[in-house]
């Protein structure tokens, strides 16, 4: 089964960005690299996106505490700030100071400003203005209510959704595709039967942070609004799309959520450093597309989607991010649409990397239905039949029929 040739209606977008976003930076060698943000915006702008009659570019803002303090705490923004001031005393108790998440002068502020990023979005959606809003530099999900973890300090994600909530949704549904669990955003709502948090990723038995199992469904009072699909190492583009079409649309149309927070990490992708999955840009695309038609018959199309993980900085990222930008705003960009000349040379000349001639890897996005019937020799068959098992029944859904 496929749907990449998925037309969807061209939505008012606004896509936050500006270079100040760059300032959240751990340093030369780490693998979170400000580089993606860089060359995504000048892809995205070479591809004619930002000058789309849809598309409106807004710039984030460094929200206060308050507005930190829906999601964090206190004790921890004020920790945070500190670091940011004297880098070497990081309190290491909080998750700062790390390897995964060095110190840096400025930390607070760049971090916020992430925040701030996610939770304009929130606002483009509730004004009216716009139906769907993409912030790429955002999507820090490690980041837990009181530490920081896998490169992550404050949840902007985890804020644009309190933001919805603050202003009366009453079901908000947060999808993650990152290949990392996205354990911060799920810890922060566990008790939240107002909030869905659904995370496909890589199992914790072979990848950071170790979590995401399919009996982990939520605190007392918000069972079933936590859902877990966590997909064996080298999992590649079918059996992924099964997976997420095995249980995310279902679960989406029970819970009939007001607004989608989406989660668009690219480090699955089959050329990342970091992971063990084998996905392309066109599964990643498809699955932007398959988000926003959710959004379209369940919630008026509103729709937020932020960035994530993404370690392949110049040949995975800024491709995979611009289908992003494309699908929310209908920019008609394709798999098999060229990459901009100038900025393949820009990219060469600048960084010496030779990065690919088309937006998409030429991949064939077919997914075998769950509809055909469950294989219990298939891994991933066995994954998906455990998060159906668990949550299915909660939402009044027949984990093997529905």
């Amino acid at each position: 089964m496929t749907s990449s040739g998925l037309s969807l209606p061209a939505m008012p977008t606004t896509v936050i960005w500006h270079e100040s976003m760059l300032a959240y930076n751990f340093g030369p060698s780490h693998p979170m690299s400000p580089l993606r943000l860089d060359l995504t915006a000048r892809l995205a702008r070479e591809l004619g996106l930002f000058d789309l009659p849809t598309v409106s570019l807004a710039e984030p803002f460094v929200p206060d505490d308050d507005r930190l303090a829906t999601v964090h705490d206190r004790a921890y923004i004020a920790a945070v700030r500190a670091a940011g001031e004297a880098p070497a005393a990081a309190d290491q108790a909080y998750g700062l100071g790390t390897e995964d998440t060095p110190a840096f002068a400025g930390m607070h502020e760049a971090s916020a400003r992430l925040v701030g990023g996610s939770v304009a979005a929130a606002e483009a959606v509730l004004s009216g203005g716009s139906v769907h809003a993409v912030n790429f530099a955002g999507g820090m999900h490690h980041a837990g209510r009181g530490k920081a973890a896998g490169f992550c300090v404050y949840n902007d994600a985890a804020a644009a959704v309190a933001r919805f909530l603050e202003a009366g949704a009453s079901r908000v549904l947060y999808i993650d595709a990152d290949a990392h669990h996205g354990d911060g955003t799920q810890q922060i709502f566990w008790d939240d039967p107002r909030v869905m948090t659904i995370s496909i990723h890589e199992s914790g038995l072979s990848l950071f942070p170790g979590t995401g199992f399919a009996n982990e469904t939520g605190g007392p009072g918000a069972e079933g609004t936590a859902v877990n699909v966590a997909v064996p190492a080298g999992t590649s583009d079918a059996g992924w799309l099964r997976a997420f079409h095995a249980v995310v649309p279902q679960l989406a149309q029970a819970f009939a959520p007001e607004v989608i927070v989406s989660q668009h990490g690219c480090d699955g992708h089959a050329e990342d450093p970091l992971t063990n999955l084998r996905l392309s840009v066109d599964t990643q695309r498809q699955a932007a597309l398959t988000i926003a038609d959710l959004a379209g018959q369940l919630c008026e199309g509103r729709w937020v989607a932020t960035g994530g993980g993404g370690y392949n900085v110049a040949s995975v990222v800024p491709r995979s991010w611009a289908m992003l930008i494309s699908a929310a705003a209908n920019g008609g960009i394709r798999c098999s649409t060229p990459v901009p000349g100038a900025w393949r040379q820009y990219v060469q000349e600048k960084h010496g990397i030779t990065v690919p001639e088309l937006m998409g890897d030429g991949a064939d996005t077919w997914w075998r239905s769950w509809e055909v019937g469950y294989d219990p020799n298939d891994a991933i068959d066995r994954t998906v039949m455990a998060t159906r098992k668990e949550v299915f029944p909660l939402h009044g859904l027949d984990p093997w029929f529905d």
